[in-house]
């Protein structure tokens, strides 16, 4: 059976000889890469590509094509190189960026040809070169990893992140591409390539500079930003393209059966904007449907405010530039011209302006009448506390598809929040930050409140995590080495709903570890050796979740090791991490922890806007969703979840 990678997510490659098959929806050039442990490329032979096919393990396509088949031998590849990484890559004179085309798939398979693992490259928009999988060394083995990694900038961009200089990178991209554009009757110097290399080229020379652009015109501060959809159907190339609210990931493709049909949205008056209807996205239940809605709304969220950034951006620009016109000009310093032209520059930036901020507004007018629909309609693991389906909820049959973290907004209007939805089992471990460093918000708090507030947070997920599980499906454990987090815990050891006390001092660190990273090791040798029923009858088939505060308080050397190895490995045999630490305090391990750190998602229990989304990058300000103040909403939920416990069990 294949396993279907998402993301970031790992799977075991227990053969020496593999192909790596490529399925792109648009003829591509496939590179494979070769890096150290740190992902980074150095020396030479690096880079497999049609002009130098083959390096020591791995033999890469030749030609540009919509299929391709690497053959692969993991005991020929160098002992320092410790991951081999498939490039896609677009061409010269094709599509302009890979989310114009239907997804990549690419996959591993044994020789025989059974397909080992494979991964649907989605989400992808402007990139036009991306990393779509590894495969890399791990204690002695090899796995592969889902990477999905994309550069807008294209090749050259995507080698200097791997750490060659600039002008090595923009060389060898050339090296690589220059083959196909030749056969394609193109001339591959870095000059014509700016949108594979971007501005890693050599500067030109006067011969081969390009002829001055025209001024562009006058924007359209829309909804129409170039990372928003395709105009509507009833767009005009002079007109305002509207704002379409259909999650621009899951299209469906023309074989694809039909999903369930979501519930019709109400009539509307003529010339009104389509009345908002909970659930109105793709998707075969109301929670996936309402799942993807609310990333439909984030995603338009991010890119409408884009483009009224980018409006007004501009504005101030053209204004600046008119405002120097009007003084370099000696006819503007005499008389009363001068005033006339800056009053005329500035008038010019206010009318687009308020071109700009109708056209938000009008986009955040149907986004707040959404999320005003949608936010009732959330399932419990999506919900507020505050949310009435709280009161009602029992526990389910069945695991949540995904978990409300959080909420996120802009500060161009705070007010409309966003459910920050993370999918289930969780792809990366949670560290939610007690340290005040890094943040203003928490600079301006106690610390003792800070650190209660973290934990409190912790504990509020693992609630929400409990109680949106089957009774069975969930152990929760805890490390509270100096018991700093005992007034936090309070609800969840009265509930009597952890699998264990909490675990005091070094020894009941290192049992808690020693516990969790046996039984990761369990369950990997019985997924290799195809005999997951053959586990040992102490070892806990429910999902892991490890609470650790106070980090690094207690933990030695080998403690360490083990925390990384769980962050690492036990993700993808449900073994899930959260942290609540302050990354300075542990920062005596140096290096070390780096590792760590990166694999994991930070949290803020205050507001703070160090997210990012993946299309311009803004940055979100994250919000902690907490019970109201005096609520027993997290009482009765665990209340729920022992009753739950103790009618399942035998």
């Amino acid at each position: 059976m294949t396993a279907e990678l998402v993301r970031g997510q790992n799977h075991p490659v227990s053969q020496s000889r593999v192909e790596i098959r490529v399925s792109a929806g648009t003829p591509v050039l496939a590179l494979a890469s070769l890096a150290d442990e740190q992902g980074r490329f150095s020396g030479n032979g690096i880079l497999a590509h049609p002009g130098a096919r083959s390096l020591p393990g791995v033999e890469s396509p030749g030609e540009l094509a919509d299929r391709h088949t690497f053959a692969v031998d993991l005991d020929e590849v160098a002992a320092d190189v410790h991951r081999l990484g498939v490039l896609l890559v677009l061409p010269p004179g094709g599509p302009v960026r890979f989310g114009a085309v239907p997804a990549s798939y690419v996959a591993v398979a044994d020789p025989e040809g059974a397909e080992l693992a494979g991964y649907t490259l989605t989400g992808l928009d402007a990139e036009t070169a991306v990393v779509a999988l590894e495969l890399y060394r791990r204690q002695g083995a090899w796995k592969v990893r889902a990477v999905g990694q994309g550069y807008a900038e294209g090749l050259g961009a995507l080698l200097t992140d791997g750490g060659l200089p600039a002008l090595a990178a923009a060389e060898l991209a050339a090296a690589a591409l220059g083959t196909i554009a030749r056969t394609a009757g193109a001339d591959a110097t870095l000059a014509t390539m700016p949108t594979l290399v971007g501005d890693l080229r050599a500067p030109q020379t006067p011969a081969q500079a390009p002829a001055p652009t025209p001024e562009p015109p006058d924007p359209v501060p829309v909804s129409g930003h170039p990372y928003a959809g395709t105009p509507g159907p009833g767009d005009t190339p002079t007109s305002p393209p509207t704002i379409s609210y259909a999650h621009p990931r899951r299209r469906r493709t023309s074989n694809e059966p039909p999903e369930p049909a979501p519930r019709a949205a109400a009539p509307q008056e003529p010339g009104q904007a389509p009345r908002p209807v909970a659930g109105d996205a793709s998707g075969w239940s109301m929670d996936e449907r309402l799942y993807n809605q609310v990333w439909g709304m984030f995603e338009d969220l991010a890119r409408t405010v884009a483009a009224y950034r980018g409006a007004v951006e501009f504005a101030d620009s053209r204004m600046d530039r008119e405002l120097d016109e009007a003084l370099s000009d000696p006819r503007h310093r005499l008389g009363g011209s001068g005033n006339a032209a800056r009053d005329t520059a500035r008038a010019r930036r206010e009318e687009l302006v308020a071109q700009a901020q109708a056209v938000l507004d009008r986009d955040l007018a149907q986004l707040i009448a959404e999320s005003e629909v949608v936010e009732p309609a959330l399932p419990a693991a999506y919900a507020r506390w505050d949310n009435p389906v709280w009161h009602g909820h029992r526990t389910p049959e069945e695991s949540p598809l995904a978990l409300r973290l959080g909420d996120l907004h802009l500060r161009e209007r705070p007010d409309l929040r966003i459910p920050m939805l993370s999918r289930l089992p969780l792809e990366r471990g949670l560290w939610i930050d007690n340290g005040r460093t890094g943040s203003e918000a928490a600079m301006t708090m106690d610390t003792d409140r800070l650190r209660r507030a973290a934990m409190d947070m912790a504990v509020a997920l693992a609630v929400r995590l409990l109680a949106v599980h089957p009774a069975d499906r969930l152990s929760v454990h805890v490390i509270d080495a100096a018991g700093a987090g005992s007034a936090s815990l309070a609800p969840l050891v009265r509930a009597g709903v952890l699998a264990g006390p909490p675990a005091a001092g070094a020894h009941g660190v290192t049992q808690t570890l020693a516990g969790l990273t046996r039984r990761v090791d369990l369950v990997q040798m019985a997924l290799r050796a195809g005999a997951p029923e053959d586990l040992p009858s102490d070892v806990d088939t429910a999902d892991q979740l490890l609470i650790v505060h106070d980090f690094p308080h207690g933990f030695d050397d080998r403690a360490v090791t083990q925390l990384r190895y769980l962050a690492d490995e036990g993700a993808a045999v449900g073994v899930h991490l959260l942290m609540v630490a302050d990354r300075d305090e542990a920062s005596a391990y140096g290096p070390l922890l780096d590792p760590l750190w990166r694999s994991l998602m930070r949290l803020s229990p205050v507001p703070d806007n160090h997210l990012a989304d993946p299309w311009v990058h803004h940055a979100w300000t994250f919000e902690p969703d907490l019970p109201p103040q005096g609520s027993r909403v997290l009482d009765q939920a665990l209340e729920r979840v022992a009753e739950a416990r103790r009618t399942t069990r035998p």
